[in-house]
């Protein structure tokens, strides 16, 4: 077994002692973020969310299934089969929180939610309180739809942060037992099978990582081995595909199914790479990543095209008004992007990350940290029988004026929370070389090297809004060492600076500009990002999108919301003209502070087709355009003033000026 202690250094992932990563995670305690952005966020997530989340446990019964399978209520279990693992994200987010400093009440809170896990379960180990309540109470009954095995991943990752953020190994020791008893049932030689929604399979190689115990790593390959035996039952429509159980994961070539368990089951066979070096593995994950990346994404990083199944489409099939786009499957992306960046240290994957994080990610929270989007569509019209969740509408016409407050299933709200409260722990990697930095943020950065030497910088900066970062040495050993940034590809022709002087040659290395030196305590790096508004065009096999433009500034996709416009309800009848150029003003009254973008466009007046739905081609239309300054607020703000008209994608203008006959 490892030394427990050595263990209380690392976050979520910890690739210290794995033999294939191309870098290492850092400290738990070496990276602290300072005043900007994410500290706000960081805010609202420990006083607010988090409390709020304990309050929706409490109330959706998910406290109380435990309760129930301890014995000490009489009661029938509430909701899904899978509620426990609500109660593991949550406490996996308090504890990373608790880490960085004490919460006497937020403590309390996890010690109720500790004891009642201990209480319930089994002598044997097992724990899951939908299977101890019901009729038989026999475990692995349904490994299809059970849940059980996804359930017991996400107790190992807050059992894992508990154990590395305090110290506390309450939550590691039921964890572990819970692992020692699966792993006596499940086997070459025992039961096979998997769970049809991976998620164990990550969760055992950091719980290998963490304790040193071989036989987690051993399972973690075996369930990863179980996946391409076509024998799981899938949902609806889907076969197999659901649960990425058509192919073997080493002969995988596209995504298919649902999204969420594809990029979780990714994540996992990542991990497994990063300890065994099997080459066909990371094969496999690239394939995947280029699939993903080049057909099946979208520009805010949202995953999942349909509905049916929150599942992947086709190659190209992205609509933007019916997508799903779970916040799961960003976050499920988020995660599997930092594991394939820790492999080939190819910045292409930090971007991936951020693309989902300011985006698709940071629309589900509302700005009061107390609402929640499960789906995120990139195109609303008055939002009229619309899906916010995968719950049912509460009537036929379902106009919602915020964010739902909760979810039936409510897998979304906890997995923000634990992304949000570990930030830090993605910032920067190290290696014998030097340090790396992937994302911007106020913070300051302190670490021992592989190779011995001690460093600490600090790193200033109004990342998202503003594209200069400025770091300073405070402390260096003597010898040199590199500093890596990371440039992102929305950045064109960056400058980096040294104490005031321009650095016109520098070594550029998988998206990563490397400053290699003997840094002196008081160096300053100054790096300046362009940050100019820009218009983007997508691939014209979109059929959704094609002839259309979106806006992006930095990391940052933008909306247009039908409140800020000077004519209102007609978000439909919009046109942009994206040979104007964009404008841009910060507001810091606008939604807890927002830049703002602007551009020319017009409204089209086609007064033609107003008792029409289709017309002979070849019949006149008179079109009237009116021009007018369109607005564009961040895409993850939208709907925190009212849930109304928005559009990510806006139709290119087709006419320059004046009335025109359109015939087809």
């Amino acid at each position: 077994m490892f030394n427990r202690v050595e263990n209380l250094r690392f976050g979520p992932v910890d690739t210290m002692q794995s033999p294939f990563a191309r870098w290492k995670t850092m400290d738990l305690k070496s990276v602290s973020l300072n005043e900007g952005f994410w500290t706000k966020k960081q805010t609202v997530n420990r006083r607010i969310s988090l409390y709020f989340g304990f309050e929706m446990l409490t109330k959706a019964g998910n406290f109380d299934n435990l309760r129930i399978a301890a014995g000490s209520i009489q009661a029938h279990y509430r909701g899904y089969v899978f509620l426990d693992s609500d109660i593991y994200k949550w406490l996996e987010a308090v504890a990373w929180e608790l880490g960085k400093e004490p919460d006497e009440e937020l403590s309390l809170m996890a010690d109720q939610a500790i004891s009642l896990i201990a209480a319930a379960q089994r002598p044997n180990g097992y724990i899951n309180s939908y299977v101890q309540t019901r009729e038989p109470p026999e475990p692995w009954m349904d490994l299809d739809n059970g849940h059980e095995l996804y359930c017991a991943g996400h107790l190992f990752q807050a059992a894992v942060a508990f154990q590395r953020a305090m110290g506390d190994s309450r939550l590691l020791d039921i964890a572990c037992r819970f692992a020692d008893y699966i792993c006596s049932v499940f086997g070459p030689d025992k039961r096979h099978g998997a769970c049809g929604h991976p998620e164990i399979e990550m969760a055992l190689v950091e719980l290998y990582r963490i304790t040193g115990e071989p036989r987690y790593l051993v399972l973690a390959e075996f369930f990863i081995d179980q996946r391409g035996k076509n024998i799981m039952k899938g949902h609806r429509s889907y076969g197999p595909e659901y649960h990425q159980d058509h192919v073997p994961v080493r002969q995988v070539k596209e995504a298919a199914g649902h999204s969420v368990r594809q990029l979780y089951l990714a994540s996992g066979v990542t991990d497994l790479y990063l300890e065994t070096g099997e080459q066909a593995l990371l094969e496999a994950m690239l394939c995947l990543w280029k699939d993903i990346t080049e057909t099946k994404l979208y520009i805010t990083g949202g995953l999942g095209s349909r509905f049916d199944g929150e599942a992947f489409g086709d190659p190209y099939e992205l609509p933007t008004d019916q997508c799903y786009c779970e916040t799961c499957a960003a976050i499920a992306s988020f995660m599997w992007n930092w594991r394939m960046l820790l492999t080939t240290g190819e910045g292409r994957h930090a971007d991936q990350m951020e693309r989902a994080l300011y985006n698709n990610i940071l629309a589900s929270p509302a700005l009061d940290g107390k609402h929640y989007f499960y789906i995120n569509p990139l195109m609303l019209r008055e939002a009229k029988y619309l899906r916010f969740s995968s719950d049912l509408p509460s009537s036929e016409v379902f106009i919602p004026d915020q964010r739902p407050e909760w979810h039936d299933c409510a897998c979304c709200p906890p997995n923000v929370m634990r992304i949000f409260a570990s930030f830090a722990h993605y910032l920067a990697t190290r290696d014998m070389k030097g340090i790396q930095i992937h994302h911007f943020a106020p913070a300051d950065i302190r670490c021992d090297l592989t190779s011995g030497q001690s460093i600490k910088l600090n790193m200033l900066t109004e990342y998202p809004w503003q594209g200069n970062i400025r770091m300073q040495i405070v402390e260096s050993g003597d010898s040199s060492w590199e500093l890596s940034l990371r440039i992102p590809e929305w950045s064109h022709n960056p400058i980096i600076s040294i104490n005031g002087e321009v650095i016109r040659e520098f070594r550029l290395e998988k998206g990563y500009l490397v400053l290699e030196r003997k840094w002196q305590a008081g160096d300053v790096i100054e790096l300046e990002l362009s940050m100019e508004a820009m218009f983007v065009a997508s691939n014209p096999r979109i059929d959704a999108t094609r002839g259309c433009s979106a806006i992006q500034r930095g990391p940052i996709v933008y909306c247009l919301e039908d409140k800020d416009q000077e004519i209102k309800g007609c978000l439909l009848d919009v046109e942009i003209d994206k040979d104007q150029p964009l404008s841009t003003r910060w507001d810091g009254a606008l939604l807890d502070g927002v830049m703002v973008v602007e551009a020319a466009g017009q409204f089209i007046d086609s007064e033609s087709w107003r008792e029409h739905l289709y017309q002979p081609a070849t019949s006149p239309v008179l079109e009237i355009p009116r021009p007018t300054r369109l607005v564009a607020i961040p895409y993850f703000a939208w709907g925190n003033r009212v849930i109304g008209g928005m559009r990510v994608w806006v139709p290119n203008e087709s006419s320059q000026d004046g009335s025109r006959l359109n015939y087809g």
